[in-house]
């Protein structure tokens, strides 16, 4: 017979309860940094446009793609 007692139950059940926890937390860091990286990667894309765009001297296609760009800014804060 290989019951536990009380304690070891709420023993396993506060353990159980911790690393819930820590998972929870360490998905919302994984999370934060995908985050991250799919807006840094878009700001790049849109920089290297907005640089293409003035080198031909295309004015049109820079105001379209700075706008774009403050929209993010403005979106993530930064």
């Amino acid at each position: 017979m290989n019951e536990k007692s009380y304690t070891e139950l709420m023993k396993l059940g506060a353990m159980k309860r911790n690393q819930l926890k820590e998972n929870f937390v360490q998905d919302l860091y994984i999370d934060m940094l995908l985050s991250e990286i799919q807006l840094t990667v878009e700001k790049e894309k849109l920089l290297r446009k907005i640089d293409s765009a003035i080198d031909s001297r295309d004015k049109r296609s820079f105001l379209l793609l700075s706008g774009q760009l403050k929209d993010i800014n403005k979106r993530f804060g930064t």
